[in-house]
């Protein structure tokens, strides 16, 4: 790249509406809030300086849907990924998203949002489930930090729920602590027998980070958040044919 990257989109509406919005590059420590273009990409494809923090759901999810344009096009900018980036961040860190996903091998989020140091918590777990620790963990950024965005991020293929719908189907236990993942996913399952899908394992997938970003949405500490605005809570899925990341609910709006 030898420049910043110009307003190409705005990122998608649940359902997955594409309109036009502007990019909203880097992250820093928090500021008041107000977007700053990044400069020109190093030789090395890493950013010079670090850029402002996205303080509201809207540029947050702005940012990560950019990254993930970056991503499914190969036109990656590699942000907060130099040095001076380290040296900032090693005192205090400020993330703008907390994204769950899988533990999948080929669903890393920071690179499939093309995002750098101290950009995103990120929590993975077997089919992106959740129980009181993890759930603990995706409130940490924004009831501490005001961190205003959380994806629920599924996958397409996603091993862990085909093991799962397999073993619900056939009233299996799974080995080991597998058992706790399916018990886990047993909610999601039951919504997904209801109607005939061409393909339920993925429609199970979707069902499942539908449902819990809406639980998410909904608890008792992070709804006041998203009563007021302060904080998105977005299910989404990650297609790994594509790249590309569709969102299915919980879009903000600028």
């Amino acid at each position: 790249m030898t420049g910043v990257r110009q307003p190409q989109r705005r990122a998608f509406l649940a359902g997955g509406l594409v309109t036009t919005a502007a990019l909203i590059t880097g992250c820093s420590s928090k500021t008041d809030g107000t977007p700053s273009a990044g400069p020109a990409a190093s030789a090395t494809g890493a950013s010079a300086t670090p850029t402002t923090r996205p303080d509201s759901p809207w540029t947050a999810f702005a940012r990560l849907m950019d990254g993930n344009e970056r991503w499914v096009d190969g036109t990656l900018e590699h942000p907060d990924r130099d040095p001076e980036r380290r040296e900032l961040v090693s005192q205090k860190q400020d993330p703008y998203g907390v994204i769950l996903s899988c533990i999948d091998s080929r669903v890393p989020p920071e690179l499939l949002f093309d995002t750098g140091l101290g950009d995103l918590f990120v929590l993975r777990t077997g089919g992106q489930v959740v129980g009181p620790v993890v759930t603990g963990s995706v409130e940490y950024g924004p009831l501490t930090s005001g961190t205003p965005l959380v994806v629920v991020l599924g996958h397409q293929r996603c091993g862990a729920i085909d093991a799962a719908y397999k073993a619900l189907s056939d009233g299996k236990t799974l080995p080991g602590n597998l058992q706790a993942i399916s018990d886990a996913l047993r909610p999601a399952y039951r919504e997904t027998v209801k109607s005939k899908h061409p393909d339920p394992v993925d429609a199970m997938i979707r069902i499942h980070v539908k449902q819990t970003s809406a639980a998410l949405r909904s608890n008792k500490d992070l709804a006041p958040l998203v009563a007021k605005g302060d904080l998105a809570v977005v299910s989404a899925y990650y297609s790994l044919d594509t790249g590309k990341v569709e969102v299915l609910t919980g879009a903000p709006t600028a």
